[in-house]
């Protein structure tokens, strides 16, 4: 497969150039150790596995790194955690930029080891699956232009506002996923890819974890998880589902997240307003693998599946936060709804200012389609909420309603 360049590589060399490490993190076979290859094509990359100790870095950390001078990439650092404490000590001698980039897949040993060891020291990043931009090999995106400017951006979109060129249709790119190798391989060779992607997570990711003894009933409540995605998260439902206790339920869902399968948006709260749901909303972190665990077996059976819709809004929120991560300034993300049962599925907030989102899988939003956000902007008169976007497989830029307006889902 032909390298696709990603939209993290500006803002990649951007950080290296300045801090002395850089903790490169996100599920397995996103991309990580091919990005940092093309990259920093002249690092030297040392690898670690769980089944042995790489160059004996976890018995004398200190000898290891006089052996493998910087610059120095340190792929998957959650199998050679005792580094952490040594590269802090090297990078205290000296706090020249570009020293270590470290990577990994589990975000309980990466991110919670390396951020009380570099504090200061070290910035992170997480990468995801193709956005679409990345698919398209195109390296423009259009949250970044809504943010600064949502008049101007739905008012005169043809100035910079463009549609991707994708030879697939919006039911294959979901029933593929954003994992790079499954964006273009042959289609009768997925399921066995995405099959093969989750016992090898179950079997080895999830085995290194205290939490998870019975790897079996895991991964039957990975599979419910799948079938939840884009809901607000019920710790209770989960568990009885599947007959385990509110706090193993609890204990599970934080395993896919911090291994980068399950993402969490927080609802929106305000003080004026207090008749507002709290839970989070959970989404799957990757499309082509929540229709693998619920046994979705084509496109076209996709197509017509009572899940499509909520594996669409799962996507689009994927597609944002992929934007998000390129971002010097990104917005908070939140949902909102209210008891009465009004809801937006996203609300993005930066500066003041309050951007909201919803998501519809149909080819002619209306106006009813603004509801939810017709209902945010009277529940909070006094915030100051922008142009609203309705996220559909539409062909243009379409106002719906005075302030609001339907936002092709492949716009860049």
């Amino acid at each position: 497969m032909k390298y696709a360049k990603r939209l993290l590589t500006s803002r990649l060399h951007e950080l290296a150039a300045y801090f002395p490490v850089v903790v490169l993190s996100g599920a397995r076979q996103v991309g990580k150790s091919t990005l940092l290859a093309h990259a920093f094509p002249n690092w030297k990359v040392v690898t670690f596995d769980s089944a042995q100790d790489v160059g004996n870095a976890r018995r004398d950390p200190d000898l290891f790194l006089d052996a493998h001078p910087a610059p120095l990439i340190l792929d998957e650092i959650q199998y050679a955690p005792e580094l952490v404490p040594a590269i802090k000590r090297r990078v205290d001698r000296t706090r020249a930029p570009s020293q270590y980039i470290l990577t990994g897949s589990q975000q309980w040993a990466v991110l919670q080891t390396a951020n009380e060891s570099l504090a200061g020291r070290a910035v992170f990043l997480e990468l995801e699956g193709f956005s679409l931009a990345e698919m398209a090999r195109s390296q423009s995106h259009w949250l970044q232009r809504y943010l600064d400017n949502p008049h101007d951006f739905v008012h005169t979109p043809s100035v910079d506002l463009q549609r991707l060129t994708l030879d697939k249709t919006i039911y294959e790119v979901l029933f593929r996923g954003a994992l790079p190798e499954a964006t273009t391989m042959p289609s009768q060779l997925l399921r066995a890819y995405h099959d093969s992607y989750i016992t090898t997570y179950i079997e080895r990711d999830v085995r290194l974890l205290s939490e998870v003894s019975d790897r079996q009933r895991f991964g039957q409540f990975t599979q419910l998880v799948a079938a939840l995605t884009a809901q607000e998260i019920n710790y209770s439902q989960l568990g009885r589902e599947l007959g385990v206790v509110y706090k193993t339920s609890q204990n599970w869902l934080r395993v896919l997240r911090d291994t980068f399968q399950w993402v969490e948006v927080p609802a929106f709260h305000s003080n004026v307003v207090k008749r507002v749901a709290g839970k989070a909303k959970g989404y799957f972190a990757d499309t082509g693998l929540a229709c693998a665990l619920q046994r979705i077996s084509s496109p076209e059976a996709l197509a017509g599946h009572p899940q499509t819709g909520a594996l669409f809004e799962s996507a689009v929120c994927a597609e944002i936060r992929k934007q998000m991560a390129v971002m010097t300034a990104p917005p908070r993300l939140h949902h909102w709804r209210s008891y009465g049962g009004s809801e937006v599925d996203l609300v993005l907030e930066r500066d003041g200012i309050f951007y909201p989102i919803e998501v519809k899988l149909h080819s002619r939003p209306t106006r009813k389609d603004t509801r939810g956000i017709t209902a945010f902007r009277a529940a909070y008169p006094q915030l100051n909420i922008a142009a609203g976007l309705v996220i559909a497989p539409t062909d243009s830029l379409l106002p719906l309603s005075d302030n609001d307006w339907a936002l092709p889902w492949d716009a860049v």
